[in-house]
């Protein structure tokens, strides 16, 4: 095989080398060694300080690119409750203990009612099974929020992650219109029991029975569901303290930044006070009807004992009405947050630990059949 000659060197082959030699020589002087004998005679190479870039070059991002990054660390991944932080600190212990006490005696109190009813058979109707229904609705309301409340109140680091706030939110939603619908469906049971008595037997069956309480857990679910997917779809890019003790959502309404939110927000408001006062009126006519019959018996003993059946739950439906009224229609601006928190503490402490106790109390077969039930237990296994 014929050997290629060799390449020759090309003109601007020798022009690059000698512009790659001029750049070097601007960044870097060679001195000569020196002939003093105390100095070393190796080449040194040293910088010119004319020569050095004053600054660094920038780094800086893109303007549309530094919108996304500013955009990126704006969303909130946690939230952090203000609550009981702005009371004085010596405080604390004490409603710590105070709310543990309510909280133990509502658990207790409610878990009570469903053993009673569980093991007296004359207790075996369709207003005790609402009552029971009631009792579970009652428990899991509680302890979606109360024991992350009692936790805080010992805690100095009071946050909660953004999908923990969204299923505190969702569950005491739906257990909390859960609540409500029960009620109602208690004030419905009463109405037919007093104004229809023989048609009770056939419009209370077990089998409508049991669709009322599964229509109003749905019912709880679904606002639920409604309620929460359409607060955490807002966008909330900015701070994160919840002026709450949790994830309410007239503070979570506060952080939410976009043009959706005073939309989101009046659905939201619409459709919470329709059900809710829908419920009340439902209530309100149940027992406008009631007490039409009941003026109609011409015997006081029969008023009376007709009126008694009903008046425990007329009571709740009072109680829980009353403190949501407070609560949800009070004047804006005129309240401070110590205030505002001790408002919202009487509608989720305070009315589930006072529900089994008025039931308890108001109800006189129901506190027959605790005593016979529980204390000839406790008698006889003490002899």
């Amino acid at each position: 095989m014929a050997q290629l000659p060799p390449t020759l060197p090309r003109c601007s082959d020798s022009h690059h080398e000698r512009r790659v030699a001029e750049g070097l020589l601007m960044f870097c002087r060679v001195r000569a060694p020196c002939p003093h004998p105390q100095k070393s005679s190796w080449t040194r190479l040293s910088l010119d300080p004319e020569l050095l870039p004053t600054r660094p070059p920038s780094l800086s991002a893109h303007p549309g690119m530094a919108a996304t990054l500013a955009l990126n660390h704006s969303s909130v991944s946690e939230f952090i409750f203000v609550g009981f932080s702005t009371f004085p600190p010596h405080l604390l212990p004490i409603f710590f203990l105070l709310f543990l006490l309510m909280y133990l005696f509502t658990l207790l109190g409610n878990l009570l009612i469903m053993a009673t009813v569980w093991s007296e058979r004359s207790l075996h109707t369709p207003m005790y099974l609402f009552l029971c229904a009631l009792s579970i609705s009652e428990i899991f309301y509680t302890l979606t929020i109360t024991p992350r409340l009692l936790a805080d109140l010992l805690s100095s680091r009071r946050t909660i992650a953004f999908a923990a706030c969204a299923s505190q939110m969702f569950f005491s939603f739906t257990f909390g219109f859960a609540h409500s619908f029960l009620l109602t469906v208690m004030g419905y049971d009463r109405y037919v029991a007093i104004c229809h008595p023989l048609r009770y037997s056939v419009l209370m069956s077990p089998h409508g029975c049991t669709c009322l309480v599964t229509w109003s857990w749905a019912g709880g679910l679904v606002q639920g569901m409604v309620v929460t997917t359409a607060i955490f779809h807002l966008t909330f890019c900015g701070p994160n303290k919840i002026q709450h003790f949790g994830c309410h959502v007239p503070p979570l309404l506060k952080l939410a930044c976009g043009t959706d939110v005073p939309i989101v927000a009046l659905c939201v408001g619409l459709m919470c006070i329709t059900v809710l006062l829908g419920c009340f009126l439902l209530i309100l006519l149940s027992y406008t009807l009631i007490v039409a019959t009941i003026l109609k018996i011409p015997s006081a003993e029969g008023r009376h004992k007709a009126f008694s059946t009903c008046a425990s739950h007329l009571i709740v439906v009072i109680v829980h009405y009353g403190f949501a009224s407070i609560i949800y229609l009070k004047p804006k601006g005129l309240h401070s947050q110590e205030s505002k928190t001790l408002m919202a503490i009487t509608y989720t402490v305070l009315t589930p630990f006072l529900s089994p106790i008025i039931f308890s109390l108001r109800n006189k077969e129901l506190k027959t059949a605790m005593k016979k039930t529980f204390l000839s237990k406790l008698y006889s296994s003490s002899i």
